[in-house]
């Protein structure tokens, strides 16, 4: 097939699904009441069926008094049944494949059952939106006259009692059509090379003579993927190597302290970029117009959603509302029921709404992932909204970032403690301090509150991280590549203690006396 002629069927199908888009956008009470009961119904013979009685359950009251909110640890045993090849226990038959993912929160690696459904009618009908969506915004686009660069995580899948775990990234790629190598780059052989770093060279070497003309993957290891292609081909942008690139479709992480970096490297006004959420569980909202941070809640997906009012939030016994409760601007932790058979599933994430009609909204951050060890409640949103107004006041850029709390002692007031690596450090990092500690008052109220006075919270401590430093803990931690990342934000010392024992073997002689002797 030539390539015009595939630009051309490609773009029609994609057209036709933003009729069925339109329909949901139109009536979203009706499409997430069809989604539960079609759940319902499908998964009603199954034992968590048969447990809590799915055929007798006519409206959302009852499914709401019926099934408790749940977290990973109370569907952990059912989980490894279905590892062990048992069937219809939350779902119809069989699950064939289990995202890992060691979450950000906990050491202990999670199993998420990933059913085939979930695959063809939840993640493979998410990447055909998003490429909907783009091209129904930008209709002279000529993306399809090249291939997309995708760049997964760890591709290694394992085998354990016929069933099958690796990286979400990995059960994708292994379940794509062949056609899939035509229109994507690198190839499937490469893409599932299982070391990282020969990865990243090996997806070099096949891709620089390409015409790629979009990029999909996590900001952090693109970035590093894209300096590399620089450095192989001594370029000064990455538009001279690939010239009609366009569009670059990222999750994962917020995008805000990468935005310079990739100006810098992509310089162009044309330039897209288009941003989704998707985890494991399920993909769940895709940027739906050009040149904004807001994200469509895809409602026909397989997924039910409800939400918990932060301020509320408690847990497996908090209360969930519908989407027809919630309001704009205000803190929800999500909870979701999906066809990879995830009942009222309390997944960790925070969002809020930035519109009703239609329904969009923004990541704010993790239930785990803030530090309120003085009733500060900083939240990663804060965090990153502070961080960017820093570095723009003070001319630098941040690669990346952890913060810890420093508990009160005996004569000494709580404090934040910071460990940022810089890509462009500033000139005083006391100033950096001070401006970012003004920043976080202007935006957190309650921060405000615990730092008047120096009473309960004093100045934070900002350390200027080694180059490479959060990289090494990764590596050594086994998490390069793909959905890994730092916590942000942690309520315990764990991880700043990690990294300031290994900042301390990465000094040069020199710097390691001058921090004895201090």
């Amino acid at each position: 097939m030539q390539i015009p002629l595939f630009h051309t069927v490609v773009a029609w199908i994609l057209k036709k699904r933003k009729y069925q888009i339109d329909m949901f956008l139109n009536y979203p009470e009706d499409a997430q009441k069809e989604v539960l009961f079609h759940l319902l119904s499908t998964a009603k013979d199954t034992e968590i069926g048969q447990r809590y009685h799915f055929k007798n359950i006519i409206d959302y009251k009852t499914f709401n008094e019926r099934l408790p909110i749940q977290q990973y640890e109370s569907l952990e045993p059912l989980i490894e049944r279905a590892r062990k090849g048992e069937f219809n226990l939350f779902w119809p038959g069989k699950i064939q494949w289990f995202a890992k993912s060691s979450g950000t929160t906990n050491a202990k690696s999670k199993f998420i059952p990933v059913s085939d459904e979930a695959i063809e009618n939840c993640h493979f009908k998410a990447g055909k939106d998003m490429l909907c969506l783009y091209i129904n915004n930008n209709e002279h686009t000529e993306l399809f006259k090249g291939k997309g660069l995708r760049l997964g995580g760890s591709s290694a899948v394992y085998e354990d009692n016929d069933t099958y775990f690796g990286d979400l990234s990995a059960i994708i790629i292994e379940n794509m059509p062949f056609w899939a190598d035509f229109s994507s780059a690198p190839s499937q052989k490469t893409a599932l090379m299982e070391e990282w770093e020969t990865k990243m060279d090996a997806i070099i070497q096949e891709t620089i003579h390409e015409n790629i003309t979009s990029l999909a993957g996590v900001p952090s290891w693109m970035l590093v993927l894209l300096q590399r292609v620089l450095d192989v081909t001594g370029k000064d942008n990455i538009l001279e190597v690939w010239p009609n690139l366009e569009v670059f479709f990222h999750g994962g992480v917020n995008f805000n302290p990468y935005r310079e970096q990739y100006r810098k490297l992509i310089p162009s006004e044309n330039f897209k970029y288009y941003e989704t959420y998707n985890a494991s569980e399920g993909f769940f909202a895709i940027q739906d117009q050009n040149h904004t941070e807001e994200l469509l809640l895809m409602l026909d997906y397989g997924i039910f959603y409800e939400f918990i009012p932060m301020d509320q939030f408690n847990g497996e016994d908090s209360v969930a509302i519908l989407l027809s409760e919630v309001e704009l601007d205000k803190n929800y932790a999500l909870v979701i029921t999906t066809n990879s058979g995830l009942w009222r599933y309390l997944i960790g994430d925070t969002v809020k709404f930035t519109s009703l009609n239609p329904y969009r909204i923004k990541i704010t951050g993790r239930t785990k992932h803030f530090i309120n060890a003085f009733g500060e409640e900083l939240i990663v949103e804060n965090a990153e909204e502070a961080l960017k107004l820093t570095c723009s006041h003070i001319h630098s850029e941040v690669l990346d970032y952890t913060v810890a709390p420093i508990f009160m002692s005996e004569g000494h007031q709580g404090a934040h403690e910071w460990m940022i690596e810089f890509k462009i450090p500033p000139k005083s990092i006391e100033e950096f301090t001070i401006t970012l500690d003004l920043n976080l008052q202007k935006i957190n109220s309650d921060y405000e509150a615990k730092r008047y006075l120096n009473m309960t919270l004093t100045l934070p401590k900002v350390h200027q991280a080694p180059s490479g430093l959060f990289y090494k803990w990764l590596k050594i931690n086994k998490k390069l590549g793909g959905q890994h990342k730092v916590p942000r934000l942690k309520n315990d010392r764990s991880l700043i203690e990690e990294l300031l024992e290994i900042a301390k073997t990465m000094l040069v002689p020199q710097e390691a006396c001058e921090q004895k002797n201090k």
